[in-house]
C-alpha cells in the first residue's frame, strides 16, 4: 500500500483530473526524498474542484483555513487568495493520521500544461499521473525553498542520467 492510496484510488473511481507533484512527485520518479504530504496539481473547473473537495471530506480531511472548502471551486474566491493572502496551495488536513492534502492554486505550470508531458508511475496496483521532470523542476526553482533547490539539483542530475540512456 501507498501513501494516501485510499484517495488516489478514490480519485480515479471518480475521474478526478489531477497530477501528482512535490514531494511524492520526486519520490515517484526515482529519487528518496521525505515527504509527509501529497500535493496535486488539478483542473480548475468547478466539477473537478468539486469532486476532489466532497473526496477529502468524505475521508475525514478537514481545511485549516477557516473557510468553506467549496469556496475553492469559485474562479475569483481563488484569485482573490492568490493575490491578497499570497496563497500558493490550498491545505486539507487529517489530524488523527497526520496526512496533508496540497492543491496547488498558483503554479508556474497550468494543469493543461503538465498534461502535455504527463508520466504514468506503476504503484501497487494503481497507475499514478506524475509531472515531468521539467514541470516538477520548473515548480521547484519558482517556489524557492532550499528543499526544493536541493531537489532541483537532484532532478537535474536524474534527467542528465536519463538523457544518457
Amino acid at each position: 500500500m501507498i501513501f494516501y492510496e485510499e484517495i488516489l484510488k478514490e480519485f480515479q473511481k471518480q475521474k478526478v483530473k489531477y497530477v501528482l507533484v512535490g514531494g511524492v512527485a520526486v519520490n515517484l520518479l526515482g529519487l528518496m526524498r521525505s515527504t509527509a504530504d501529497l500535493d496535486i496539481l488539478v483542473e480548475m473547473s468547478s466539477e473537478n474542484l468539486s469532486k476532489i473537495v466532497r473526496i477529502l471530506k468524505k475521508k475525514g480531511y478537514k481545511v485549516k483555513q477557516p473557510v468553506d472548502p467549496m469556496q475553492i471551486c469559485n474562479r475569483e474566491v481563488r484569485k482573490d487568495w492568490i493575490v491578497h493572502k499570497h496563497m500558493k496551495a490550498f491545505n486539507f488536513y487529517k489530524d488523527a493520521e497526520f496526512k496533508e492534502v496540497d492543491i496547488i492554486i498558483d503554479s508556474p505550470v497550468s494543469f493543461e500544461q503538465a498534461q502535455k508531458e504527463l508520466l504514468y508511475v506503476k504503484a501497487g496496483d494503481i497507475k499514478l499521473p506524475v509531472i515531468s521532470l521539467n514541470h516538477l523542476i520548473k515548480m521547484k526553482n519558482k517556489a524557492g525553498r532550499e528543499v526544493d533547490r536541493l531537489d532541483v539539483q537532484e532532478l537535474k542530475r536524474l534527467k542528465k542520467c536519463k538523457e544518457n540512456q
